[in-house]
Order: structure tokens, then C-alpha cells, then sequence
């Protein structure tokens, strides 16, 4: 069961992360649509087929964080990605807001307080249910 939960939220974490994971790997080496797919498998056991991650590719490249171009080596065409600037600028940032999200999550909840020192609604809300269960 618990196992089957855990798979749930990496499932989910994946699904709004999937754009910076493509990021990051393209930030290590340019590749194709295909090597992204087996790449997310390999690494994070998960499966996004080509309807998924094709439309992100060309919604990452419309917005100007990857570029493409056609490698026809091979004897098979296919189409590379690469990050641009704007790309690893976006994904720096990312990075930092994670990371600051995980000091925050893992210093405890008390220390997650509002500009005003008082503790979010949230929290309340979730000590609240917690002390119910």
C-alpha cells in the first residue's frame, strides 16, 4: 500500500516537473525526442510517451528554452534539442526555488511562517487534521 502511494506522488511530481527534467538533461547534452523518452525511464522509472513529450518539446522551443536543428547522420533524420540561455536561466531558477522549498519543508513546519511571523492558514489547517486522525 505504502508503495503504491509513494509511486502516486513521484508520478505527480514528475508530471509537473517533466519540463525541467527534459531541461536538465539537455542542459548536460543535446538529444532527440526518443533518447528523452528512454532517459526519464531509465533514470526515474517512469514512462511519457511521444504524445506527451513531443508537444512539450514544441512548446519548450515556441517559448525559446530549447532550439532544434536536424541531424541526418546516421542514415535516419532526426530532429536534436539543445537548451538556449533562456533555457538555463530558466532552470537555474528553478533550481533554487526547489531547493528553497525543500530547506523550508524539511527544516519542520513551524519554521514555515509568513512575512508577518504568524503561521500560514495551511499549516493550521493540516495540524488541525493531523490531530483529527
Amino acid at each position: 500500500m505504502m508503495g503504491q502511494k509513494l509511486r502516486e506522488v513521484q508520478m505527480k511530481l514528475m508530471r509537473s516537473l517533466l519540463d525541467f527534467v527534459v531541461l536538465q538533461f539537455l542542459r548536460d547534452h543535446p538529444m532527440h525526442g526518443y533518447e528523452i523518452i528512454s532517459s526519464l525511464r531509465k533514470n526515474f522509472g517512469v514512462y511519457f510517451g511521444p504524445s506527451t513529450i513531443y508537444p512539450l518539446l514544441c512548446i519548450l522551443e515556441e517559448k525559446g528554452y530549447i532550439k532544434s536543428q536536424w541531424n541526418l547522420e546516421n542514415g535516419r533524420p532526426r530532429k536534436v534539442y539543445n537548451i538556449t540561455p533562456q533555457g538555463a536561466d530558466l532552470l537555474n531558477c528553478t533550481e533554487e526555488s526547489l531547493t528553497q522549498i525543500y530547506r523550508k519543508l524539511t527544516a519542520g513546519s513551524s519554521k514555515l511562517l509568513l512575512n508577518d511571523d504568524r503561521p500560514s492558514a495551511l499549516l493550521n489547517s493540516l495540524r488541525l487534521r493531523r490531530t483529527e486522525l
